[in-house]
């Protein structure tokens, strides 16, 4: 994961280098706190074997089954993007052009779908996750990340909402990333109430579903990451940042 990461958030105003370097000054003040990425990895292999078939839902330019996918029976990335799929970094992994609404495979196709930063982005969620219901098999499982809309910082992301140019600006400025990554957002399944309600009526159960803090975002300085640290403290425990969940068609 931390490859992937890598290819990204190098400029900006907070690098990845300098947010992961507060990532460790938190675990130390919070032994045994790990990241939403840490947490996704332990979980994605938790999940797959040799005979895994898996998908990356949302592939854009890579993530984690980049990092796995010679290491199980089939992996496929799918993304409505075409640039980011002409840059896919996991060169000879099968990447196809779609939506997840309507996923161009046929039923239970997949033992695992990986869906990282694209639940927010969904303006039909509920289409897409009885898309993903459909391709799974039995026992199959559906892990996700994505923001968690109770967290105050996504007030900044909800401007992005209405007003996506500024969105496209403001990511690149704090985080580094490329503008044409930035894409609007709709936040229609980014809350923990949400997400199971979503996964009821596709008939998904919630295998496991977790709000993760993480102060670094904001972090520009130390006096940034110590007044984000002590916000966090104060805050209900559900207001984390991250939404780490595993939905699973039983």
């Amino acid at each position: 994961m931390a490859q992937a990461e890598e290819q990204i958030g190098r400029g900006g105003l907070l690098p990845l280098a300098v947010q992961n370097a507060y990532r460790e000054r938190y675990r130390a003040i919070r032994p045994g706190w790990r990241s939403s990425g840490d947490q996704l990895e332990t979980l994605v292999r938790g999940h797959v074997t040799s005979t895994s078939r898996v998908l990356d839902l949302g592939c854009g330019r890579g993530g984690l089954v980049e990092e796995i996918w010679r290491d199980v029976k089939l992996a496929a990335g799918l993304d409505p993007d075409g640039p980011s799929l002409s840059g896919h970094r996991a060169v000879g992994m099968p990447v196809i052009r779609g939506v997840a609404e309507n996923l161009p495979f046929i039923d239970q196709s997949f033992d695992l779908i990986v869906c990282l930063w694209v639940l927010e982005h969904l303006k039909n969620p509920a289409a897409t996750l009885r898309e993903v219901r459909r391709v799974l098999a039995p026992r199959g499982h559906f892990v996700f990340l994505t923001p968690n809309m109770r967290n105050p910082l996504m007030v900044v992301n909800r401007f992005g909402k209405a007003l996506p140019s500024l969105q496209r600006r403001l990511v690149p400025m704090f985080y580094g990333r490329e503008e044409a990554d930035t894409f609007p957002v709709q936040y229609r399944a980014n809350t923990v109430d949400a997400i199971r309600a979503h996964a009821k009526a596709s008939g998904l159960d919630v295998y496991d579903i977790r709000v993760v803090p993480d102060p670094t975002y904001l972090a520009l300085n130390s006096f940034m990451f110590r007044a984000s640290v002590m916000s966090e403290r104060l805050m209900p425990k559900d207001w984390g940042v991250h939404l780490l969940g595993d939905l699973v068609r039983t």
